[in-house]
């Protein structure tokens, strides 16, 4: 699927919306629109991650596996959000799974040029620390 003007011009993903217009405009060469198929597994725990996502209307459940083997849901991401937290936290390797509970679509990025693009220090690195810190306190705003 290729990106349409208007996917470029007003990008669903709350995360991507946010960005100054010269930011988001630096990272348009790099994101791809895909489609997101129900129990679509984006990255399992234990794996490298190649890729993240910014969800436009899909959701995708973050699961994590417990020490019995059972599994609990950690958290869901839809268009708030980007799947691939670990990738800004220092580390591509992810200890949980990502799972599409609701299909649609998502802005796909290189994993290893958002890290770039993000250890540059522009709004794009403060936008997404401020939506890690509300995931773990609860706080939305970004």
């Amino acid at each position: 699927m290729s990106l349409n003007k208007n996917a470029l011009d007003q990008p669903a993903n709350h995360l991507l919306a946010t960005l100054p217009a010269s930011d988001y405009e630096r990272l348009v060469p790099h994101l791809k629109l895909v489609l997101l198929s129900s129990r679509q597994i984006l990255h399992e725990a234990g794996e490298r991650i190649a890729q993240v996502y910014f969800p436009n209307k899909a959701v995708v459940s973050i699961i994590t596996t417990m020490e019995d083997g059972s599994t609990v849901e950690a958290g869901l991401v839809s268009n708030e959000g980007m799947v691939g937290i670990p990738v800004i936290l220092g580390d591509n390797i992810t200890t949980t799974t990502a799972l599409v509970q609701i299909p649609d679509s998502a802005m796909q990025m290189d994993a290893d040029i958002l890290r770039s693009e993000f250890n540059r220090g522009t709004a794009l690195q403060s936008v997404l620390l401020r939506y890690v810190q509300g995931m773990y306190t609860k706080e939305s705003e970004f």
